[in-house]
C-alpha cells in the first residue's frame, strides 16, 4: 500500500549532498513517507550511489536537466500520493520532523501547504535564509521571512514558534497537497529556478488557499545549492522571476503603479552594485533580466489573464510597505520590527 506522502528530492550532480543528508531522510520518513530521488540528467555517479547504497530509494531518472521547476513537475507527475514533500537535497531533516506537517495538514483541508522552520546547518542557532520560520511579500515583490529580512539572518530563540499563516513556504522544504499542486499548474518551468515556489504559492492564495508555516517541524539547510550565492546568474533569476511572478499575480489596480517603480528600484540596485561595489557582472546581470523580462512578458499574458479570472474575495496578496524603505530609513532590520 501506497504511503499517502511522497518524499521527493530533485537532484543534479549531488552525489555528495545526498552520501550526507539522504540517511536522515530515511531514517526519520520512512514509517511516514515514501522516499523518492528525482534525477535530473545528473553526470556524477549519483545514480550509481543510488542504486547501490540507497536502494529503498524510489529512483526516477529524467532524461535531462529540466532545472527545478520543470524538474519537480516532471517527476510529481509520476508519483501518486496526497501530498507531496519537496526537499531539497542538502537538508538534514530532524526526528519526528514530518508528524507535526502531516497533521496540521490533515487537520486543515483550507491550507494548500506548509513549511518547517528551517534553520543553518553551519550556524545551528541561526534561521537559514531560504525560507526560515516562514516568508512574506512587500508590495513590490521583495520577499522577506520571520527570522530574515534581506541578508540579516536572526537568532531563533523561540520568537516565531507560534504556526502562523504566511504568503510563501519555502520550496526547499515544502508539504503540498497533490491535487492543490495539479490544480494551480504546478511550479513555472519557464523559471527553471528561483523564486518559483514564492510564484506559486502566490497563485495557491489567489484562489482563496492558506499556507502555514509550523516550527514545531524542525530542519537544518546547507543553502547555496546549485549556484552559490555570489552567482551572476542567480542574480539575473531572481530579479527575471521576480518581475514575471509580479506580472502574473499582481491585480490590476496595482500593476502599472509597482512596474513603474520597480523600474527605477532595479536600476538603482544595478548601479549601487556597479559603482559602490565594483560587481561588474551582477549589474550586467540586473540589466539582462530587465532586458529578458520585457521581451518575454507577452509570453505570460494567457497566465496573468487564467490567474486573474480565479481569483477569490478577500485575497491578501503582500505587506502594503516597502521593504527597503523599513530596512534602510528606519533601520528595521528584524521581521518584528517591521509593519505588520
Amino acid at each position: 500500500m501506497e504511503k499517502k506522502v511522497a518524499v521527493v528530492i530533485l537532484n543534479w550532480n549531488g552525489a555528495d549532498m545526498l552520501r550526507q543528508y539522504l540517511p536522515t531522510v530515511l531514517e526519520y520518513s520512512r514509517d511516514e513517507a515514501e522516499v523518492y530521488v528525482a534525477d535530473n540528467a545528473s553526470t556524477d555517479e549519483s545514480v550509481e550511489l543510488l542504486k547501490t547504497t540507497f536502494p529503498e530509494v524510489k529512483l526516477i531518472v529524467l532524461e535531462r536537466n529540466w532545472g527545478f521547476a520543470d524538474g519537480y513537475n516532471k517527476a510529481l507527475a509520476q508519483i501518486d500520493a496526497e501530498y507531496y514533500l519537496l526537499l531539497n537535497s542538502d537538508i538534514e531533516v530532524t526526528k519526528n520532523w514530518l508528524t507535526p506537517l502531516i497533521t496540521f495538514m490533515d487537520a486543515h483541508p483550507e491550507v494548500a501547504a506548509c513549511q518547517p522552520k528551517l534553520l543553518s546547518i553551519f550556524e545551528r542557532q541561526k534561521f537559514e535564509y531560504a525560507g526560515a520560520s516562514g516568508g512574506y511579500l512587500d508590495r513590490y515583490g521583495y520577499p522577506y521571512c520571520r527570522g530574515r529580512v534581506f541578508d540579516v539572518l536572526e537568532d531563533d530563540k523561540g520568537q516565531y514558534d507560534e504556526p502562523t499563516q504566511i504568503h510563501w513556504a519555502t520550496g526547499a522544504a515544502l508539504l503540498v497537497r497533490s491535487r492543490i499542486y495539479k490544480e494551480v499548474g504546478g511550479l513555472d518551468g519557464r523559471f527553471f529556478a528561483h523564486q518559483e515556489e514564492i510564484d506559486m504559492c502566490w497563485r495557491m492564495r489567489i484562489r482563496g488557499y492558506q499556507l502555514y508555516s509550523i516550527p514545531q517541524s524542525k530542519a537544518y539547510h546547507v543553502g547555496g545549492g546549485t549556484l552559490p550565492k555570489s552567482s551572476p546568474m542567480k542574480t539575473y533569476l531572481n530579479f527575471r522571476n521576480n518581475l514575471t511572478m509580479l506580472y502574473k499575480c499582481l491585480p490590476q489596480s496595482d500593476l502599472s503603479r509597482v512596474m513603474i517603480v520597480r523600474f527605477f528600484l532595479d536600476y538603482l540596485a544595478a548601479f549601487q552594485t556597479l559603482l559602490l561595489k565594483r560587481n561588474v557582472a551582477d549589474f550586467k546581470a540586473i540589466c539582462r533580466a530587465r532586458r529578458d523580462f520585457k521581451r518575454w512578458k507577452k509570453d505570460f499574458e494567457a497566465d496573468r489573464q487564467h490567474i486573474q479570472q480565479s481569483r477569490a474575495q478577500g485575497v491578501v496578496d503582500y505587506t502594503p510597505m516597502l521593504l527597503l524603505w523599513q530596512y534602510y530609513a528606519h533601520g528595521r532590520r528584524t521581521f518584528d520590527q517591521l509593519p505588520k
